[in-house]
């Protein structure tokens, strides 16, 4: 693959603690291309973003409701034209331009389809991680993803397992990084308790509806394995 164009994407909603930091980090990369997506945000995320403008180049997108990680994801898709793209969750912390290198190069040396990459600053030890397909740090070909970006669009937060299960349909390969020293907060590190809870609760539904509708992909998944 010569002369490839790399697309960051950076969906955020309600980050202020995290998003300068974040965007200035890629932003600061060799990337071809960065869209910033605010999904609705009702904080300063989109004050933090109009300031840095100024001296970060990136494609700030503002969506004026609340649409879901999914419709965020679609929609830079939709304005992006690079021909890797990387996906990048708002809410890290200690984001180094070594991660970036790590989700790419499989995908640059034709190793892998699709990278996720596996924070090891969690709450649950990332080598027996049960959720580390639903990682938001990822990179694939734009091309791979572009035939189900209208389906992103009503996934909310189930948008993960709709590319794992549509990968997994494809016969695509899969490779898991490891991303030393870059944390994800949990829910309850974020919030309250109670309100950390109902937000996992109404994440699993939309996981679960998202696996639902989408039967016909882990169905054809199962006839590859079974021919």
């Amino acid at each position: 693959m010569n002369d490839i164009e790399i697309t960051a994407i950076v969906c955020a909603y309600n980050e202020e603690k995290t998003i300068e930091k974040v965007v200035t980090t890629v932003a600061d990369y060799f990337f071809d291309e960065v869209f910033i997506v605010s999904d609705g945000s009702t904080d300063n995320t989109d004050v933090i973003l109009k300031r840095i403008s100024k001296y970060y180049s990136f494609q700030h997108i503002v969506l004026e409701e609340n649409m879901g990680k999914g419709y965020a994801m679609a929609t830079a898709l939709q304005h992006a034209s690079g021909d890797i793209v990387v996906f990048i969750d708002a809410d890290l912390s200690n984001l180094q331009e070594g991660h970036f290198l790590k989700l790419i190069t499989p995908i640059k040396n034709k190793e892998a389809d699709m990278v996720l990459g596996q924070p090891t600053e969690t709450l649950i030890n990332y080598r027996v991680n049960p959720f580390k397909s639903f990682t938001g740090q990822r990179c694939l070909l734009r091309k791979d993803i572009l035939p189900i970006v209208e389906k992103m669009k009503e996934t909310r937060f189930g948008v993960e397992t709709l590319i794992n299960l549509y990968f997994q349909s494809e016969g695509k390969k899969v490779k898991y990084v490891m991303l030393p020293g870059l944390i994800h907060p949990t829910k309850f590190g974020k919030t309250s308790s109670s309100k950390a809870m109902e937000e996992f609760i109404k994440e699993g539904h939309q996981i679960a509806v998202t696996a639902l509708e989408n039967y016909n992909l882990i169905a054809k998944t199962l006839f590859k394995r079974i021919i």
